[in-house]
C-alpha cells in the first residue's frame, strides 16, 4: 500500500499511523478501551489530529508535539504517559514530517515498513511456557506460566496461576510470593 501512496502528506500520514500503532501505550489504552467504547475510533482519529496539526503549525519543536500528544492521550484516554515513551514517539513523528517535507519520500516508506513488520511481530502477546518442573516431569497438572512480550520494550512478564483444590470451598485467597528477580507472583488458590 505504501508504493502506492505519492503525495508527502499521503506519507506522512501512514508514517504517523504506523508510529502510533506501534506506540505501546497507545496500543494498551485502546485495547483495555480506556477511551471508552470508541477507544479504536479515537486512535484512529488521533492519526488524523497528528499530521493535521503538523501542517496547521510550521517548524514544530519536539516538545510541543510531546505536549500536544500527552494532551491528546489524557483527553481522550485518560492516560498519564510516564514511561518515557513521549520524546521517541514525538521524535519518529517529527523526523518523518521532515523528511516528507524534504522530499525524502523512499526513506520515509522504508521507516513504515519497519514499523509494520515491529507491529506484525505483535502486541503484548500471552504465550504458555513450561516451568523447568513441568519439563522434567513432562505432565501439565494445572499450573501455567504465561509470558507476555511487548515489540519494542523489551518488556517481560511472568505470572502463576495455581493449582485448582476441588474439595475446598473457601472463597478465593491471595498468596504472594517474593520471586529472585524482584518480581511479586501472586497465586490464587480455591
Amino acid at each position: 500500500m505504501a508504493a502506492l501512496l505519492s503525495s508527502p502528506r499521503e506519507v506522512f500520514t501512514e508514517a504517523v499511523r504506523a508510529v502510533l500503532e506501534t506506540w505501546p501505550v497507545l496500543q494498551i489504552a485502546v485495547d483495555n478501551g480506556f477511551g471508552g467504547v470508541y477507544s479504536q475510533q479515537k486512535a484512529d482519529w488521533m492519526v488524523d489530529a497528528v499530521q493535521q496539526y503538523f501542517h496547521d503549525n510550521s517548524d514544530l519543536e519536539q516538545d510541543e508535539v510531546e505536549d500536544f500528544l500527552s494532551d491528546l492521550m489524557n483527553n481522550e484516554f485518560d492516560t498519564m504517559v510516564d514511561d518515557g515513551s513521549l520524546p521517541q514517539v514525538a521524535q519518529k513523528v517529527c523526523v518523518m514530517f521532515q523528511q516528507c517535507k524534504e522530499g525524502k519520500l523512499p526513506e520515509v516508506r522504508q521507516q513504515i515498513s519497519q514499523l509494520t513488520l515491529e507491529k506484525s511481530r505483535g502486541r503484548a502477546k500471552a504465550t504458555s511456557i513450561k516451568t523447568p518442573t513441568e519439563e522434567a516431569e513432562g505432565s501439565d497438572d494445572g499450573d501455567e506460566c504465561m509470558d507476555c512480550d511487548e515489540a519494542g520494550v523489551g518488556a517481560s512478564v511472568s505470572s502463576t496461576a495455581a493449582k485448582q483444590q476441588p474439595s475446598s470451598s473457601a472463597p478465593k485467597e491471595e498468596e504472594e510470593e517474593e520471586e529472585e528477580d524482584g518480581w511479586t507472583v501472586v497465586c490464587r488458590k480455591k
